[in-house]
């Protein structure tokens, strides 16, 4: 057996090579925590002026006067905390992360023009909270591409487990969103109804992926702590079938904003431990590619021995690293698909309501009905939802055909 003081000083090269791979490597999953911790500050507040703006918008600024400047302020107080860190000496950043931090600063500052026309409403509570929505998107697209930046399956699998967490809790963010605007209204569209019933539904599948990759005690709070309340539960009951008349519906926006809003604060609690989670394994597996006190040749034969001697389990974890990051893949795009299928389903909806409008005011069959809209798109070089938009804007002045 050969002493290691007779390895050759290729592989004692080769040795010093990969530890100041593995180092770097490291180090870079040192600043992933403190990135995802800096990015979920700022998303928690956007969020709550996202929510809060609706509500004031709907209820033509006689709700939440006070809330939104509040709200302002601490979004600010968290984006300049983060452009603190960013210009910090020593933070690692890749062309990928540059890319997203570019697209989500180019969200962050149109964010003064948005709170203007808000203040002056002069925006839809839809398009103002799109507007948030894309922008919180972007901030958390910068997280998953930290993964390309680790080795190490463990620390991969804690970061997809952060990642569908704070998708999960973006989305009761949305639901928050939506909600104010439906019950600050006292009514809740079709259209608005979906988009309910979709981000409620989105929501337990990104909870389902954290709880799979998670601690179990984590998993477990999340459970008894994160879950919707029996009254949130009703407020949905009562926002996607229809609301009785008479219901004083500031009172619901109110309420529905504040059991929303603790929920949220619970899972931001959980999102934070989630966090020290992840910087906890990122410090652990630091550790152990920096030991101290041995000499080259004596670090040299136990890395040997370890690699030599890796067992099964720990070569499968490593086979599903890339499934893992591939995961992390597939909870972004399917945040972009939602979004994509929203707008289709809407459009389609409004493309039904024109046929049925045509139906019964000109008693034609659905195919003819479908027929006309298509003619009347390419007569007018229009898209049918454009047509079927227009018609359903005049359908009170439509006079009903009597049957023969």
């Amino acid at each position: 057996m050969r002493n290691p003081s007779d390895q050759p000083t290729e592989a004692l090269s080769w040795f010093h090579f990969a530890r100041e791979q593995q180092r770097r490597q490291r180090e870079a999953g040192l600043h992933v925590g403190e990135w995802a911790s800096r990015i979920s500050h700022l998303v928690h507040m956007l969020q709550r002026e996202r929510g809060a703006s609706n509500i004031w918008l709907c209820s033509a600024g006689q709700l939440f006067a006070r809330e939104v400047p509040f709200c302002i302020s601490q979004s600010d107080e968290q984006l300049a905390a983060l452009r603190e860190r960013l210009a910090a000496p020593g933070l690692a950043v890749n062309a990928a992360i540059a890319a997203r931090l570019a697209c989500a600063f180019w969200y962050l500052e149109s964010l003064p023009a948005l709170r203007n026309r808000i203040r002056r409403r002069e925006i839809e509570p839809e398009a103002a909270m799109e507007q948030f929505s894309q922008t919180i998107a972007h901030l958390l697209s910068i997280v998953p591409e930290a993964n390309d930046t680790l080795d190490d399956a463990s620390l991969a699998r804690a970061l997809t487990a952060l990642y569908s967490f704070m998708q999960g809790k973006e989305l009761v963010g949305q639901e928050r969103a939506i909600g104010a605007i439906g019950f600050a209204r006292g009514d809740f569209s079709a259209p608005l109804r979906q988009m309910l019933v979709d981000r409620i539904d989105a929501q337990q599948r990104c909870f389902s992926t954290f709880a799979a990759l998670a601690e179990t005690a984590l998993a477990e709070e999340f459970h008894a702590q994160g879950e919707a309340t029996r009254e949130t539960e009703q407020l949905r009951r009562l926002a996607c079938t229809r609301m009785p008349a008479n219901t004083e519906t500031a009172e619901l926006a109110v309420r529905w904003f504040a059991l929303q809003t603790s929920r949220l604060d619970r899972l931001r609690e959980t999102e934070e431990k989630l966090i020290a989670s992840l910087q906890q394994v990122a410090h652990a597996q630091f550790d152990q590619a920096m030991p101290g006190g041995e000499a080259d040749e004596e670090a040299f034969a136990r890395w040997v021995g370890a690699h030599a001697c890796q067992d099964a389990a720990v070569a499968l974890d490593r086979h599903l690293l890339p499934l893992v990051r591939q995961q992390a893949r597939q909870l972004e795009a399917l945040s972009r698909q939602l979004a994509s299928l929203q707008e289709t389903l809407e459009e389609r909806k409004l493309i039904d309501k024109a046929k049925s409008l045509l139906i019964r005011h000109q008693q034609m069959s659905e195919e003819q009905a479908w027929q006309q809209l298509r003619k009347l798109a390419m007569n007018q070089n229009k898209r049918m939802v454009e047509i079927a938009r227009a018609m359903l804007a005049v359908a009170d002045l439509w006079p009903v055909t009597p049957k023969e």
